[in-house]
């Protein structure tokens, strides 16, 4: 899942980060209320973890923007203040859930599934063909039988079926799987990319993630994987821009 911080104690976020990376989340990680209210609109994560106290923007200016934003995205208030009229606020000001400071890690990650649980209109579930992926428990299976994934191919497969029947660029996968800068020369998306073909039984060039060359990869809609094995590049490169038969598709 796709979680926002905002805590102006880097310490703490990153405690927190690497607390809930553990779990398989994928974290965009803010100091200021100002670039909470960017990133929010960049990202519009499952899930927001937003402390109060921060400069540039307070937090409760920030969850009044925010949901303005978009009103049901789950959002989870940190705060030390002690005061009933704040979480008062803060509740009729949207948020769904607040956590007092000091506070458990456990406890906070617990609450944290209970309201991605709660939403109903988060994608929980994402499924291609016979695969299945469930984004709060981590798993995924084909055909019925478990794969096991390390993080890193959790959430390179997560991303890639997120934006199932669109090609994902390397630069945007280097971006949002490794929080990698482009300049920064590697290979570690075809790398990752052929651990999972091998975990799904999915040889270049690919039916469940294909290969879409000089571009990156794309894991194809239901009509793309409803079309014949083997289809010859030609004719995939015919068909209308838009489908996922666009795709000129290459062995890596």
């Amino acid at each position: 899942m796709r979680l926002l911080i905002a805590e102006d104690d880097k310490l703490l976020a990153l405690f927190l980060c690497r607390g809930l990376e553990a779990d398989g989340h994928r974290i965009r990680l803010v100091h200021d209320g100002g670039a909470t209210v960017e990133a929010f609109r960049q990202e519009m994560p499952d899930l927001t973890i937003l402390d109060l106290n921060m400069p540039v923007k307070d937090g409760e200016q920030v969850l009044e923007e925010v949901r303005a934003l978009d009103p049901d995205l789950p959002i989870l208030i940190l705060t030390a203040r002690q005061e009933v009229d704040t979480r008062v606020r803060c509740f009729d000001l949207g948020a769904d859930d607040l956590l007092l400071k000091p506070f458990s890690l456990h406890e906070l990650r617990a609450r944290c599934r209970a309201l991605l649980r709660r939403k109903r209109a988060t994608r929980l579930q994402l499924r291609a063909g016979d695969l299945e992926l469930d984004r709060l428990d981590h798993t995924a299976r084909r055909a019925g039988r478990p794969i096991v994934l390390t993080n890193k191919e959790f959430v390179l497969l997560e991303h890639l079926m997120l934006n199932r029947g669109q090609c994902v660029t390397r630069v945007e996968l280097l971006d949002s799987v490794w929080n990698l800068e482009p300049a920064q020369t590697t290979n570690i998306v075809d790398v990752y990319v052929n651990y999972l073909r091998r975990k799904l039984n999915d040889p270049p060039p690919g039916r469940l993630i294909c290969t879409v060359r000089g571009r990156g990869y794309m894991v194809p809609s239901e009509a793309g994987l409803s079309m014949p094995a083997g289809l010859p590049a030609a004719h995939a490169a015919a068909q209308p821009a838009g489908n996922v038969a666009d795709a000129v598709l290459e062995a890596q």
